[in-house]
């Protein structure tokens, strides 16, 4: 195989989200049904109309060390929390250049967030005005940059090829591993730590995103409030945390003996053109992506066998996303096993992708799909397009080779689609 289409393997993955502070209980989480979302206890959350969110599971203070996480905004906390899972996971005992196996020049690292450190930046405008312009933090800057979670990871571990951060709102995660994917496959690494994070739980997000009416409102029952493809959906929940995964040449992972989880087929990204927030209707711009998938790829309809979707639980995207899936697929659609996680996880926003793609990992590795929770009264144009994974997780087929497709689509009409796939 010629250096510039190399293929690309997952070898590591970590997490740390509303579920657990790490991959393998997030994933017995979404296995079990099990929702993440809480009331706000904050004392300003009282004068909200959005008073419930799926805050964070395992607190970084709890991993971090208290001078390192100073230093830190609390998605950059995130994203090293879940890289060091991950990049331990994939076998790496030190950072590159410490660690033979890895050469730093060939290791890079893209790691996303949709809104990067807002809960820094609003922190510190509250110290100038309230304390003085001395009592700012000398961190404030690095620490609210959204590049912060991946030059933080990139010291880390060493990483010299490259450190990168693509912000695409509710996509970025997604993003960062397709263009992770890209790095890999046209030769300029070997080695991508890769993935997505947001800390976003803040009075002004939570206020803004409340007066634009895109989340639930339902106070009273947080743990069932994210409802995708439920009739009575009214909006997303927010979530907080990180996921993470190490992608490798194919060569590179079978030069060290490493243990594979699945092969990262590649990446369909497109734009719909159509408005700022409302996605389009009848989801064009993300059969789009879905169609660039397939001609930039070997990969066959017939594989899929999983989708982990977007479904963030709003009236509109929910919907739009499966007509997307049917227009491309067709009958092919029929054995996908859609599963909609945010139900559990709440929405991570630019850590949406990152986390998403290792539950999608993992669903093909363990060949087991999670469930839709809060799916009490299905939508029925949901139900005409998908078969929802819903109530106890779905046994995906044992034998042969299996794909997963992960769905990821953002405010400013931002596609993408990432396909993973059994080896």
């Amino acid at each position: 195989m010629s250096p510039t289409n190399r293929t690309v393997v997952v070898t590591g993955i970590g997490a740390t989200t509303p579920l657990g502070g790490d991959a393998a209980s997030t994933w017995e989480g979404l296995l079990a049904g099990r929702s993440g979302v809480r009331p706000l206890e904050q004392e300003w959350a009282a004068d909200q109309a959005v008073r419930i969110a799926a805050q964070i599971a395992v607190e970084p203070g709890e991993v971090i060390p208290r001078p390192q996480a100073r230093r830190l905004d609390r998605s950059a906390q995130f994203a090293l929390i879940a890289a060091k899972e991950a990049w331990a996971d994939a076998g790496f005992t030190d950072k590159a250049g410490e660690d033979p196996s890895v050469d730093p020049d060939r290791l890079g690292t893209v790691i996303a967030s949709g809104i990067g450190g807002v809960t820094t930046l609003l922190d510190q405008y509250d110290v100038l005005k309230e304390k003085g312009v001395r009592r700012v933090s000398p961190h404030t800057v690095p620490m609210l940059m959204p590049n912060g979670p991946s030059a933080n990871v990139g010291l880390a571990v060493g990483a010299r090829a490259g450190v990168h951060t693509p912000v695409s709102a509710c996509a970025s995660g997604a993003e960062a591993i397709g263009y992770a994917i890209e790095m890999i496959r046209t030769g300029r690494a070997d080695v991508v730590v890769a993935g997505g994070t947001e800390a976003a739980i803040h009075p002004l997000p939570i206020a803004a995103f409340g007066n634009m009416m895109a989340m639930s409102k339902n106070n009273d029952d947080p743990e069932g409030a994210s409802r995708p493809y439920d009739v009575a959906r009214d909006g997303f929940v927010l979530g907080e945390g990180a996921g993470v995964v190490v992608l490798e040449s194919a060569e590179h992972a079978a030069a060290r003996g490493a243990r594979v989880y699945a092969e990262a087929v590649g990446q369909g990204i497109s734009a719909d053109a159509h408005d700022i927030v409302q996605p389009e209707p009848e989801g064009r711009g993300i059969s789009h992506a879905l169609q660039n998938l397939l001609d930039s790829t070997d990969l066959d309809p017939a594989e899929i066998m999983h989708v982990n979707a977007h479904a963030t639980s709003t009236p509109a995207g929910d919907v739009a996303e499966l007509k997307a899936l049917r227009k491309v697929f067709g009958d092919e659609a029929d054995h996908f096993a859609v599963s909609a996680t945010k139900s559990m996880t709440g929405h991570l926003l630019g850590g949406a992708g990152g986390v998403e793609s290792v539950a999608a990992v993992l669903a093909l590795y363990h060949r087991l799909a999670p469930p839709t929770i809060n799916v009490e009264n299905l939508d029925p144009e949901a139900e005409a397009a998908a078969d929802i994974v819903r109530g106890e997780p779905r046994k995906l087929p044992v034998e042969g080779r299996i794909a997963a497709l992960n769905d990821s689509f953002g405010f400013g009409g931002h596609n993408v689609v990432l396909a993973f796939r059994t080896v």
